[in-house]
């Protein structure tokens, strides 16, 4: 086997076997949040480019930071499925099948609707949060995004292939993620750039969270089971 096939199958492998052998077993039946997503997204696609339909999506999931935090909140479940307007659709739909097809194989349909939730709603209270910290903090945002719409679909995604690849040691591949929207950021410097990297930072934390929670449980258990070996007590 040569290096490159190793060095794939190292970080590869375990997710590669996990996707087969779920989609082997279950076919399409492995993945009906992905199916819902993308025929949800490929429905708002269509009514919010029709006149009669596009007032309908900014109401329903459509968020901005200039909108009222609880109207935010009550659109932000819906706005994971709302394309950007200004890009093909076709790029969204081909993202959510393979990330949300590949996290739903692997994590189940809940937690990666969870986490899809938790990454989009991270990109949104940033935006919150720098426009109220100004352009003059190095996180800040200018006045101006305040009404511009959050990132859709794609701040879910990022937040989901990160999360996948810290759970399956694909390390090198979650860390080009997060240079890609890195040099997203450095190239174009615009709110979907730094929504990204919101939602990955906020997908790091609730990693570094989990691991800590992980440890600790283990560690008590370790300690329950030793103290409830049967052994007489040391005596000095």
């Amino acid at each position: 086997m040569s290096t490159l096939s190793r060095l794939a199958r190292a970080e590869w492998g375990p997710l590669y076997s996990t996707v087969r052998d779920r989609l082997v077993a279950r076919r399409w039946r492995a993945i009906p949040l992905t199916l819902a997503a993308v025929c949800l997204t490929a429905t708002f696609q269509y009514v919010q480019n029709q006149s009669w339909g596009y007032q309908f999506v900014q109401n329903v999931g459509c968020v901005r930071a200039e909108d009222p935090l609880w109207l935010s909140l009550l659109r932000t479940p819906l706005s994971l499925f709302v394309p950007a307007l200004d890009l093909p659709v076709w790029g969204a739909l081909a993202q959510i099948l393979l990330v949300f097809g590949i996290a739903e194989c692997c994590l189940g349909w809940w937690r990666t609707l969870l986490i899809g939730y938790a990454a989009t709603l991270g990109g949104t209270l940033y935006a919150r949060l720098g426009i109220d910290l100004g352009p003059d903090h190095w996180i800040g945002l200018p006045a101006s995004d305040a009404q511009v719409v959050d990132t859709g679909p794609s701040a879910a995604v990022v937040g989901l292939a990160v999360y996948v690849c810290w759970r399956y040691r694909a390390y090198v591949t979650g860390a080009l993620v997060i240079v890609l929207m890195v040099v997203e950021v450095l190239v174009k410097n615009n709110l979907a750039g730094k929504e990204h990297l919101a939602a990955i930072a906020g997908v790091l934390v609730a990693t570094v969270v989990v691991e800590l929670v992980a440890r600790v449980r283990g560690r008590g258990r370790q300690r329950g089971r030793g103290s409830g070996s049967g052994l007489p007590p040391i005596r000095s």
